[in-house]
């Protein structure tokens, strides 16, 4: 198995790489390390003199299955803003260090990686009401019941895969500390997948875009599905939500139960004429109201799913593009009256393995042994039409 590259020149000398250092005062100190394994900071120089945005910085913790914690970038007329939603780097570590699933990191800030499944999946509960069960072609698969929504009696399940909490089993840092690539060899995930899975997760900086790739290989003897998303927190620069406007290319909404279960119905309806419409080039207002709805019949734009999301009073859009054509499900979540949006590019409907889909092909990929599935979604800056 390899080791974590922990190299005493990438951690002390280079000038393009920035960990979290310690503070003057321990009294102060911020954490250079969450679970195990140093905070990376990939960071690159300005080079418009802020006439065009541009991307700035991205951190990541390989300590939490490589959550892209936080990016930064310049807006022409704005100056440098944090694309995430994120806390300080203590609070994070604060709020991650009892947390038994790993919820924290995509419940409430960042952009965790999803897998071998995303959103939510139904079984039977344990008498502990620990773990969920359930079935895919007949085989048994016991996971974590992490989740339940808000309300009294509301039924626990599984959400967003086995890798919230997991360590980078080895990284390599590029020599001039724009990229970072990650191995997680992940077997079986604990007991609670099939087959064996080696991933490998790798995240680019650029001046015009920040690219994520995840690759998941079958390295064992037998078939498993795998779904694979992420969960980013996508900030509001400006804090004027209502005059947020977003575009989601979907003909289809995914209906569920309530948007406190959010569980799916296996009922697909059209948006055509409903609120549920974001196709306009110009993209609908988004409001105040809550939202945790899921898009199907995705429209590509030269094989891509092209999301954008635009804050014009801060002279500040985001385009986020789904790269891979595994890419099923757009998830959109926000919050009433909150300063951020997720934007979830996925693989996988919810309730992948449910009986209420008839079927249906819900998104997870089957992979037999020695194939792999690459999932890739790019973030792009750009000005908005005021």
């Amino acid at each position: 198995m390899q080791t974590l590259h922990r190299s005493t020149s990438l951690l002390t000398l280079s000038a393009s790489l920035l960990f979290a250092a310690l503070a003057a005062q321990p009294a102060l100190a911020q954490p250079s390390q969450i679970n195990g394994q140093p905070i990376v900071t990939l960071k690159r120089a300005a080079t418009s003199g802020g006439a065009r945005p541009e991307f700035l910085s991205a951190t990541i913790l390989p300590g939490r299955g490589m959550n892209l914690l936080q990016i930064t970038a310049n807006i022409p007329g704005k100056g440098v803003i944090n694309v995430l939603a994120t806390p300080s780097i203590e609070d994070v570590a604060k709020a991650l260090s009892a947390d038994k699933f790993g919820n924290m990191s995509f419940s409430t800030f960042g952009g965790a990686y999803l897998a071998p499944y995303a959103n939510r999946i139904r079984g039977t509960l344990s008498p502990d009401g620990q773990t969920i069960t359930t079935f895919w072609h007949g085989k048994k698969l016991v996971l974590p019941a992490n989740w339940s929504g808000k309300n009294p009696g509301a039924e626990k399940h599984s959400i967003h895969g086995l890798i919230l909490t997991r360590k980078a089993d080895a990284m390599h840092i590029s020599p001039d500390g724009t990229s970072i690539t990650a191995h997680i060899h992940a077997g079986n995930f604990g007991g609670q997948w099939l087959s064996s899975t080696d991933l490998t997760i790798r995240i680019e900086l650029r001046a015009d875009a920040v690219d994520s790739t995840i690759i998941a290989k079958n390295v064992g003897s037998e078939p498993e599905p795998m779904g694979i998303g992420w969960h980013p927190y996508f900030a509001i620069p400006s804090g004027q939500r209502d005059q947020v406007r977003l575009r989601i290319p979907a003909t289809q909404h995914v209906e569920t139960n309530n948007l406190d279960d959010v569980f799916p119905t296996g009922q697909i309806t059209s948006v055509k004429g409903t609120g549920n419409d974001f196709t306009a080039p110009e993209g609908k207002l988004i409001g105040n109201s809550l939202y945790d709805d899921s898009f199907s019949g995705l429209i590509r734009s030269n094989g891509q799913v092209v999301v954008d999301l635009s804050d014009p009073a801060a002279n500040y859009g985001l385009r986020i593009e789904g790269l891979s054509p595994e890419i099923r499900t757009v998830q959109f979540y926000a919050p009433k009256d909150k300063p951020f949006v997720a934007l979830e590019e996925q693989y996988n409907f919810g309730d992948p393995f449910s009986m209420v889909w008839h079927g249906m092909n819900t998104g997870m990929v089957t992979l037999a042994p020695g194939e792999s599935t690459t999932w890739k979604v790019r973030l792009q800056l750009f000005s908005p039409a005021r």
